[in-house]
C-alpha cells in the first residue's frame, strides 16, 4: 500500500492523517503506563489480603481466583459499551475515563473491610482496566498508516513490556521502604495504593492533553453478535488451524493470569511462612514476577527475528512446548523467590510470552479478511473463557493441593494444545508466512 508522505513520520512509523508526533508520544506513554500500572494489582492483592484483611493463607488462592473471575466478567460485560462510547464521544475521553476509574479502584482497594468490599473495588478497577486497555488497542489501530502498522504494534508491545518491568520494580519495593521508615504495614499498603491511584490520575491528565481530539473518521458497521458467533464457529469447523488458534487462545490468556496472579501470591505466602514480614515478602515476590517479565521481554526481542520464518502451525507447536516446559517446571519449585527457582521462573516468563505470540501469529494469518472480526471475536471469547477457567480452577488447586499444582495444571493444558498443534501441523499445515495469498477464503484444509 502506498505511503501518504504528506503526513507526519514518527521514527520508522508513518502516521495517519491528522496524527502528530505529540499524539504518538502520548500513545507510547499510555502504552508504558497502562499495562505497567494495571499489573500492580497482582502485587497489591496479596498485600491487602495479608496485611490489611489478614486472610488465612490457605484460602487466599480461591479468593484471588474469584477476584480475577469477577474482573473478567466485568470486562466481558462492558466490552460492547466501551466500543460504542469510543465511536460516539471519542477515544481520548474514554481512555481518560478508564485511567481515572482504575485509579479510583486502586485508591479504594486498601480501604476494604471485607472480601465483599474488596470485590466491589476490584470491579471498579476492572471497569477502568477494560476501558483503558480497549482504548489503547483501538488507538494503536487508528494512529499509523497501513504500511507502518506492524512497526507501531511492535513498538507499543515493547513499551508494554518495559512498563510492566520498570513500574513494578519501583512500586513493589515501596511497602518495605515505608515500613523501614517507621510506617505500619497497613499504612504502607494504603500509601502505595494511593500513589498508584495518583499515577493513574496524572496519566489521565497527560493523555487528555496529548492524544488526538475528535471522533474517528469513520464508523465500522459491525454485524450482530449472533451472526459473528455463528461465523466464528463455522470457520473453526472448516479450518482446523482456526480451531487450533482458539484452543491456543484459551490457555495463552490463562497463562498470563496465572503468572500475574498466582506467582506473586505464592511468593508472598511462602515468604511469610519463612518468617518474613508482609512488606519484605511482597518485595521478594515482586522481584520474582519482574524476573519472569524481564525474561519475556528479552525473549520477545529474540522471537521477532524468526516468527515470520516458519510455518505458523509449527511455530505455535514450538511455543506451546516452551509454555508447557515453563509451567510444568514450576512443579520442582518450593518457593519462587529462592535463588534455586531462578531458572524455572525465567522459563516460565519465556513460555508465557511464547504462547501469546504463537496464538496471535496463527489467528492473524488464518482469519479471512471478509470475516476477520468474527474470527478475532471468537479468539478473544476463548481467551476470556480460559481466564475464567484458570482463575477458578487454579485458585482451588492453590489452596487445596499446593501453589505449584496451579502451574502444573496450566502446563498440562499447554501440553494438550501442543498435541493438537502437532496433529494439525501434520495433517493441515497451511501456508508459509512468506508465501503469497491470504486467508481471505477461509484457509485450505
Amino acid at each position: 500500500m502506498e505511503i501518504d508522505r504528506s503526513c507526519t513520520k514518527f521514527g520508522p512509523v508513518w502516521l495517519a492523517p491528522g496524527v502528530s508526533k505529540s499524539n504518538a508520544l502520548s500513545l507510547l506513554y499510555g502504552a508504558f503506563f497502562t499495562i505497567g500500572l494495571l499489573t500492580f494489582i497482582g502485587i497489591g492483592t496479596p498485600y491487602v489480603l495479608n496485611a490489611i484483611l489478614m486472610v488465612p493463607t490457605d484460602t487466599q488462592g480461591g479468593i484471588s481466583g474469584n477476584l480475577v473471575f469477577w474482573t473478567e466478567i466485568t470486562t466481558l460485560l462492558i466490552f460492547g459499551p466501551v466500543g460504542l462510547a469510543a465511536d460516539r464521544i471519542g477515544r481520548k475521553s474514554v481512555y481518560v475515563f478508564g485511567f481515572l476509574t482504575m485509579g479510583l479502584g486502586y485508591a479504594l482497594y486498601p480501604l476494604a473491610g471485607s472480601i465483599f468490599e474488596l470485590t466491589i473495588y476490584r470491579i471498579i478497577y476492572a471497569i477502568g482496566v477494560a476501558t483503558s486497555t480497549g482504548m489503547l488497542a483501538t488507538i494503536v489501530v487508528d494512529y499509523p498508516q497501513e504500511t507502518s502498522r506492524g512497526k507501531l504494534v511492535a513498538i507499543v508491545g515493547a513499551m508494554n513490556g518495559l512498563g510492566v518491568v520498570f513500574v513494578n520494580i519501583f512500586l513493589g519495593s515501596l511497602p518495605e521502604r515505608f515500613v523501614g521508615n517507621g510506617m505500619t504495614e497497613v499504612a504502607a499498603g494504603e500509601t502505595v495504593h494511593w500513589i498508584v491511584g495518583g499515577m493513574c490520575a496524572v496519566s489521565a491528565a497527560i493523555l487528555w492533553f496529548g492524544l488526538k481530539d475528535g471522533l474517528p473518521a469513520k464508523h465500522d458497521d459491525k454485524p450482530p453478535l449472533k451472526d459473528m458467533t455463528k461465523s466464528a464457529v463455522r470457520l473453526a469447523i472448516r479450518n482446523p488451524r482456526i480451531a487450533l488458534s482458539y484452543s491456543a487462545a484459551f490457555i495463552a490468556r490463562g497463562d498470563l493470569v496465572i503468572l500475574g496472579t498466582f506467582l506473586t501470591l505464592w511468593g508472598t505466602t511462602a515468604g511469610m511462612t519463612n518468617g518474613q514480614s508482609v512488606a519484605e515478602a511482597t518485595d521478594n515476590s515482586t522481584k520474582a514476577f519482574v524476573l519472569a517479565q524481564t525474561a519475556a521481554l528479552v525473549w520477545t526481542v529474540v522471537i521477532v527475528f524468526f516468527i515470520d520464518r516458519f510455518n505458523r502451525t509449527g511455530f505455535l507447536a514450538f511455543c506451546m512446548a516452551l509454555a508447557a516446559i515453563g509451567y510444568l517446571g514450576m512443579g520442582f519449585v518450593s518457593d519462587p523467590t529462592e535463588a534455586e527457582a531462578v531458572p524455572f521462573v525465567v522459563l516460565l516468563g519465556i513460555g508465557q510470552i511464547s504462547a501469546f505470540f504463537g496464538s496471535q501469529a496463527l489467528v492473524g494469518q488464518e482469519a479471512p479478511i471478509a470475516e476477520r472480526g468474527a474470527v478475532v471475536g471468537g479468539f478473544n471469547i476463548m481467551g476470556a473463557v480460559g481466564i475464567l477457567f484458570c482463575s477458578v480452577v487454579g485458585g482451588y488447586l492453590f489452596d487445596a493441593v499446593s501453589p505449584s499444582a496451579t502451574f502444573i495444571m496450566v502446563g498440562a493444558v499447554n501440553s494438550v494444545v501442543l498435541g493438537f498443534a502437532i496433529v494439525v501441523r501434520m495433517l493441515s499445515p497451511g501456508r508459509m508466512p512468506s508465501e503469497s495469498g491470504d486467508a481471505a477464503a477461509g484457509g485450505q484444509h
